[in-house]
């Protein structure tokens, strides 16, 4: 394969299994699209242009050796279409999971969950305020769950924390191949000075939550799309 269609690989790859899957009988998917499209295409939206504010800044880059040279505003097309393909995929898995484990196995404890992650993600993000990938991340996922707990007080994450667990082992793979592992160049380029600067493997510490948030908002719009029956 053309190394230039690596991360166009990536996106396609990670989209397909779980598109196929979609149509399962017992389990079919694809009946959630009209709560699920919607909620992926607004968590989109908000994560490009934040997106292109960062990379307007020079707090992340693109390596332009894997990528095919199509841009929408200053990003290539590989990186938008990551924010629909990826969210499609993480959110079938929690729905599979959710369908293969009939037991809420952390429902008695997502609260605890909830309220530990808040208080790290709003200590340590305003501790690093100053570095914009750490700060902007851990504060707005601090706020959102928060937002969930007191506001929306949802049922559901439970089942999201612990297909969260699973969901982690493609995004270290997917992730991890994006940002270098087991390839001459990262197809993205972080700025440390806007980081922590831990990383995991290849994958900045910060990948995680952004990664967590990004999920976490389709679910939470999807799940009140199909509460409220807005279509």
């Amino acid at each position: 394969m053309n190394q230039k269609y690596l991360y166009l690989a990536l996106n396609i790859g990670s989209f397909i299994v779980p598109f196929l899957f979609s149509f399962y009988p017992k389990a079919n998917f694809s009946k959630k699209w009209k709560y699920v499209l919607p909620a992926i295409t607004i968590t989109a939206i908000i994560f490009i242009l934040w997106d292109e504010l960062f990379t307007q800044m020079g707090i992340w880059g693109f390596n332009e050796k894997y990528l095919t040279g199509m841009k929408i505003m200053s990003l290539p097309l590989e990186e938008v279409l990551f924010f629909f393909c990826i969210p499609y995929a993480c959110i079938f898995m929690n729905f599979a999971l959710t369908y293969l484990f009939e037991r809420d196995y952390f429902y008695p404890h997502h609260e605890i969950i909830s309220s530990v992650i808040i208080f790290c993600m709003l200590l340590f993000g305003g501790y690093y305020i100053g570095n914009a990938y750490t700060g902007v991340t851990f504060m707005a996922l601090g706020l959102f769950l928060a937002y969930q707990m007191l506001k929306l007080r949802p049922r559901y994450m439970g089942r999201f924390y612990f297909s969260f667990m699973f969901i982690l082992i493609p995004f270290f793979i997917v992730n991890g191949i994006l940002t270098g592992s087991w390839i001459d160049e990262p197809v993205v380029w972080y700025n440390d000075n806007e980081n922590m600067g831990i990383r995991l493997g290849t994958i900045p510490l910060e990948d995680v939550f952004y990664g967590m948030l990004m999920i976490l908002m389709s679910v939470t719009i999807a799940e009140e799309l199909e509460y409220r029956r807005v279509y």
